[in-house]
């Protein structure tokens, strides 16, 4: 189908493609689809869930005895947006999210992700019916609680409280909408009781964490205690045992999403229902949890997705922002070697800093950035839980929501136009330089509200452009304050 990556920088460029062309065409496709496993198949309790997504969207289903990947043939028929997965925590591990992460890429011949995905799963059937129900509604973000500072102007928030992982025993909260931030010192023993108890008192939307952790612990910044979980509850403890169990995580059920930004493997279900991903999932009512399967360094998936979210608060779902985040990666490291999406990162953990360099600079010719390393690293490995085509949004902050796009779709043509307003500000839509260690500039990035038969840029146009059925990609863009700007596309019908 569509060009992988495609960059026009001459006027009538598209003219000398001719590969766009000749690529294969297809229909439209389903909307969505709902996948499980014979073993969730075979269970009455558990396929409450599959028969509530699939009236829900009226969803095609397909089930599978070991992976997801046994269906692609019937996936490339259907051609999907949207894909959940029903699955027990049992038969959940790293290399199934790994390969979930491959297949979404694989039902047509470009690099891109051909649709959202999500892992629907609980500590048991009513856990995972659980998720299902509370994702019927839309959720606006509107109070958090943290483990990290990066978020400590808590402007996208009524409510916030957080202790901070950059000093040692700081921490801060905002009480109410328009209020001050208010920033206090505890010491460092009371940094775990702080934080159970700012999440008791906010009971928030949304949970942000990124402190050291595995799947059987998550801990507190500077390593000052640790909420591990207990028979499918959460509970904070002074060590790794039980048996120094301070308190329960307590939580009044209320749904939430956890965005584990930057853990390690806190979102490798690792087959067991005993996790701390399903535990988030069951005790603290988790109905969408984004985390990592492996250990991570470099950051670009998790802070890269939260980075999408926060830009213009209330443009994207979480699930769509996790999207177009990888998208934007893939794009990148296919320029710098195309190679990189199609080989596998050689290994996770002791070796991989001495095996990895060394197989990406035989990839490369040429010695890898840190950044190419680390984009490589993170290409697969983030797991996202919940229905994907869950409305759950940041409330808007209108100051920020600075410029409009208009989408219009006449014939055999789409045309987005972009117009600025007098405040726009090119260096917000860019990211506001948030969490620059980790992710720099993006580019104008757009969602779009239908999915489009084949699109390409149209003739005549310099734009530095990514283009796929599901998304647009601007890079360098130069918009200004108070303008307006058309991007034409061809598309079939």
């Amino acid at each position: 189908m569509k060009r992988l990556c495609i960059f026009l920088i001459m006027l009538g460029v598209a003219a000398a493609l001719p590969a766009l062309a000749s690529k294969k065409t297809r229909g439209a496709g389903c909307e969505y689809v709902v996948m499980a496993s014979y073993d969730v198949k075979g269970d009455a309790a558990w396929m409450e869930a599959v028969e509530t997504l699939r009236e829900r969207y009226g969803a095609e289903v397909l089930f599978y005895a070991g992976a997801p990947r046994e269906r692609l043939d019937a996936l490339r028929g259907l051609s999907p947006r949207y894909v959940a997965v029903v699955e027990k925590p049992e038969n959940l591990d790293r290399d199934y999210v790994i390969d979930l992460n491959k297949l979404s890429r694989e039902v047509d011949g470009d690099i891109y992700a051909d649709f959202l995905w999500g892992i629907v799963t609980g500590y048991d059937a009513a856990a995972a019916m659980r998720m299902v129900e509370e994702s019927a509604e839309p959720l606006v973000v509107r109070s958090a609680v943290a483990t990290i500072t990066e978020l400590d102007s808590a402007k996208w928030f009524d409510r916030y409280g957080w202790v901070d992982d950059h000093t040692r025993g700081l921490w801060g909260e905002k009480r109410a909408a328009g209020a001050e931030v208010v920033m206090g010192r505890i010491a460092p023993e009371q940094v775990l009781p702080k934080f159970m108890e700012l999440y008791a008192e906010y009971d928030p939307d949304l949970v942000v964490t990124a402190a050291h952790a595995t799947e059987r612990n998550l801990e507190m910044p500077f390593s000052l205690g640790f909420i591990i979980p207990e028979a499918g509850r959460l509970v904070g403890s002074r060590s790794l045992s039980v048996a120094d169990k301070i308190g329960d995580l307590r939580s009044s059920g209320r749904r939430k999403v956890y965005f584990a930004v930057g853990n390690c493997l806190i979102g490798n279900v690792n087959n067991t229902r005993g996790s701390m991903a399903v535990a988030w999932m069951n005790d603290a009512a988790a109905v969408a949890m984004v985390g990592y399967v492996v250990t991570t360094w470099h950051g670009r998936n998790g802070w890269g997705g939260l980075k999408y979210w926060l830009t213009m608060p209330g443009r994207y779902t979480l699930a769509e922002a996790i999207y177009m985040n990888q998208q934007d990666m893939l794009c990148q490291m296919d320029g710098w070697c195309p190679a990189m999406l199609r080989e596998d990162y050689p290994c996770f953990g002791d070796r991989e800093f001495s095996e990895a360099p060394a197989a990406l600079h035989e990839l490369m010719g040429k010695e890898p950035t840190h950044d190419q390393l680390g984009f490589w690293h993170d290409r697969d490995v983030l797991a996202y839980y919940g229905d994907p085509k869950w409305d759950v949004r940041l409330q808007r902050i209108e100051r920020e929501n600075d410029y409009d796009v208009d989408f219009k779709v006449r014939g055999r043509k789409c045309v987005i136009t972009v117009t600025t307003h007098d405040d726009f500000s090119l260096d917000r839509m860019k990211g506001g330089r948030f969490k620059e260690e980790h992710v720099l500039d993006l580019p104008f990035s757009y969602f779009f509200p239908v999915r489009l038969k084949n699109p390409r840029l149209a003739g005549g146009q310099a734009w530095k452009a990514a283009v796929d059925e599901n998304f647009l990609l601007i890079y360098d863009c130069g918009f200004e304050r108070g303008s307006k700007y058309e991007i034409r596309l061809d598309i079939d019908r």
